[in-house]
């Protein structure tokens, strides 16, 4: 299945960089390393059974914020590690995401993407909003939850299909570098 865009999220190239979201966490500590602010997106196609977030799986509903905000509610807070996108599915919005993250990474943080998508996919996907969200990400968390394979044991996944990908070394190298366990 692959992640359609979302319907109601803004085109950044048309000058607005609107998320649709279902909630946000300003102070995290479960969510990647460090200290972050996570943003759950809005909408979700994967509908992978037992997701942690089935709320945010409809394309109705959310709020929509502007990444100018969420820039300004990370900017004022000096504990932030980064930012962790989850949800929902990012790539749904993967413009208004890789805005975001762009912003993030200007500040010096840090940025994890969470997907159900596998990095293969969406590398050779073609699609050019979900190459500038990886650019922006420097740790990708991919792959569906998949409820048979669950394991509370592995550091911020929830089955063991998930993998945890180095972004940098990964583009470098032209195949999936996982950070080690």
């Amino acid at each position: 299945m692959t992640a359609p865009n979302h319907p109601r999220a803004a085109d950044p190239a048309a000058g607005k960089d609107i998320l649709i979201i279902g909630g946000r966490e300003p102070e995290s500590i479960v969510d990647g390393p460090g200290f972050r602010y996570t943003v759950f997106v809005q909408g979700c196609a994967l509908a992978c059974p037992g997701c942690h977030n089935p709320q945010l799986q409809a394309f109705t509903g959310g709020t929509p914020v502007s990444v100018k905000e969420i820039l300004a509610e990370i900017g004022a807070n000096p504990l932030l590690s980064g930012l962790t996108l989850s949800g929902g599915e990012p790539f749904t919005q993967a413009g208004p995401c890789a805005a975001l993250a762009r912003g993030v990474r200007e500040m010096g943080l840090t940025v994890v993407t969470y997907t159900g998508l596998t990095w293969e996919k969406i590398i050779v996907s073609g699609r050019e909003d979900w190459a500038g969200l990886a650019a922006a990400t420097d740790i990708l968390v991919d792959g569906p939850f998949i409820r048979e394979l669950r394991n509370i044991d592995l550091r911020f996944r929830g089955s063991s299909n998930q993998r945890l990908i180095d972004v940098r070394q990964s583009m470098a190298s032209g195949v999936a570098v996982t950070f080690p366990e």
